[in-house]
């Protein structure tokens, strides 16, 4: 979590990461592609440096001057610092991967412009831990997982304690391992993300109330549909798969 665009330096929150075994995680998730990376929130350099003896060409976005400023005094011509916004920053227009020590505050709104930018193949972020199981569908799957399931795949690989950090936050933190898929298991994103909107906000108790109130699917249909795939009338939109969603999907349009 690095310095945040609100109030002064001590008010921001910054809690930097200072474990080297979860550095080394972080930056074994990212070496499974290759080409460019950027690095969002880049702090004091606990990930770019490392980083940075890749040899891949990478560029750090860093909100605070002075850590920018000193950050790019300790890096190669192949490193880029940038004194930027991690919610403004432009990303390449070429393949890359994107990794960040996220501010636990600032984690919606970056997956929300990360979800919409083209180009980026694999994401590594550091995320507070109820928001990575989330995501990753852990126990239920948020309205957000379940809209972009079809492009991205999902994966948790590590917990990472609060005392991993300095200063050391209230919560801990996971990795969450963003895959970008080959090939969408859905085509139509615009109608599919409100059809999924329309279920998580739909009112009944379970699917087989909610999927007929959303004028798509007959409750005999809904009901087929769920017993064929082994889920229950109370079953909720959070217990599906991403598979299910997109079989779903089929079903209804």
């Amino acid at each position: 979590m690095s310095v945040q665009p609100y109030g002064g330096r001590h008010e921001l929150g910054q809690n930097f990461l200072a474990d080297p075994a979860v550095i080394a995680a972080v930056c074994a998730a990212a070496d499974r592609t290759a080409g460019p990376l950027v690095e969002l929130a880049a702090g004091d350099g606990a990930l770019t440096i490392p980083l940075s003896r890749t040899g891949r060409p990478l560029t750090a976005v860093e909100l605070d001057p002075r850590r920018a400023r000193r950050l790019a005094r300790r890096t190669g011509d192949h490193v880029q610092v940038v004194h930027g916004d991690l919610l403004r920053h432009r990303l390449p227009d070429v393949p890359h991967t994107v990794v960040g020590n996220l501010p636990f505050h600032l984690t919606t709104a970056t997956l929300r412009r990360l979800f919409r930018q083209p180009h980026w193949e694999l994401a590594v972020l550091l995320v507070q831990w109820e928001v990575a199981r989330r995501r990753a569908g852990i126990g239920g799957a948020s309205q957000m997982t379940a809209a972009w399931w079809p492009w991205f795949e999902f994966a948790v690989p590590a917990r990472v304690p609060a005392h991993a950090f300095r200063p050391r936050p209230a919560v801990d933190a996971g990795i969450l391992v963003i895959t970008r898929r080959r090939t969408p298991l859905v085509a139509d994103r615009a109608e599919y993300q409100e059809f999924v909107r329309e279920v998580f906000t739909g009112r009944g108790r379970g699917l087989a109330g909610i999927l007929p109130r959303t004028g798509r699917v007959s409750a005999r249909a809904a009901r087929a549909w769920l017993a064929r795939n082994r889920l229950s009338p109370q079953a909720l939109p959070r217990d599906l798969t991403a598979g299910q969603w997109a079989a779903l999907w089929e079903l209804v349009r």
